[in-house]
């Protein structure tokens, strides 16, 4: 028993001279790991404002920042454990992470496409930041890429992150990366109206319009599109600017569209409702409908 007890006393003396004679190493660990952390944060945003500086992509830059960021971290920890006399654990984690490397690829299979999508979006993309797209289902604007996710902010309030491998699978629609979209719409005018005098009216109304665009390349159009059950349907295109795709360019169709019908109906066009037509088969003349005439006494009444 006494021996017991002197090899337990033993041993935690040893353990206690141990530690004692590692202090300073695990000192000089927490100072590296500290002092890492801000040059690693500090290296990434520089890197970040560089990238930046030069290829003015906000996206790129700071999903690549953050890249060396934490590339600078992990690299930190490890200087940091053979500092404090730990080398072995570092050894021992390298060696775990090359040996389970399989293992945890199957169980992060999703986070290690997503990050690799994240790569690729950062290099190669259909958007940049505060641009308009439509991905899926998913539409909005364009906030942020990050290693995972990229995040859109929706017309109605909603932060959407959709995952960096759905936005490589899915299509992507960008309304505003040339600045340009074309809207359109119906308006009909009675069968009696002369067509070419209404479609030349509606030009000069779009070109009195100062937001709606038109040069060689964007050209607005009217054309005859449908002979309806009461009207003659034209259909009116015309560009406008994308840069605020969703308030902009929503105001600048419904002031084309009211300006259009105030002028049609200036210049003497008439826009008709639909009208119904009703036929009597089977030999009737006429409708049963009986007109009652006002008893004049309950009136004096």
């Amino acid at each position: 028993m006494q021996d017991n007890t002197i090899t337990i006393t033993e041993s935690f003396t040893n353990f206690y001279n141990g530690l004692i004679d590692q202090l300073p190493g695990i000192g000089i660990g927490i100072l590296i790991v500290a002092l890492g952390f801000l040059i690693a944060k500090w290296v990434g945003q520089f890197a970040r404002t560089r990238i930046n500086a030069k290829t003015h992509d906000p996206l790129m830059s700071k999903f690549l920042g953050q890249s060396i960021r934490y590339v600078l971290v992990i690299f930190v920890i490890m200087i940091a454990l053979r500092a404090a006399g730990m080398g072995g654990i570092a050894t021992a984690i390298l060696t775990a992470a090359g040996a389970s490397a399989i293992v945890f690829g199957f169980a992060f299979k999703d986070i290690g496409e997503n990050f690799i999508a994240g790569v690729i979006l950062a290099f190669n993309r259909p958007f940049d930041v505060n641009d308009t797209v439509e991905i899926g289902q998913d539409f909005g604007k364009v906030k942020n890429l990050e290693f995972r996710y990229t995040k859109l902010k929706t017309f109605d309030g909603k932060d959407v992150y959709i995952p960096n491998s759905d936005v490589l699978r899915k299509p992507v629609t960008n309304y505003t990366e040339d600045g340009f979209f074309r809207w359109n719409f119906i308006i009909g005018i009675a069968y009696e109206d002369d067509i070419q005098g209404a479609k030349k009216t509606i030009l000069d109304t779009l070109r009195k319009e100062p937001k709606v665009i038109e040069d060689e390349e964007h050209e607005n159009f009217v054309i005859e599109d449908q002979l309806a059950t009461s009207t003659v349907n034209l259909k009116v295109f015309f560009w406008v600017d994308t840069t605020d795709f969703r308030r902009m360019a929503l105001i600048t169709k419904g002031n084309v569209i009211r300006n259009v019908k105030e002028a049609l109906e200036k210049d003497g066009y008439y826009l008709p409702a639909d009208i119904q037509e009703i036929k009597l088969y089977g030999g009737e003349k006429g409708f049963p409908i009986r007109l009652e005439k006002d008893d004049p006494s309950e009136n004096k009444k």
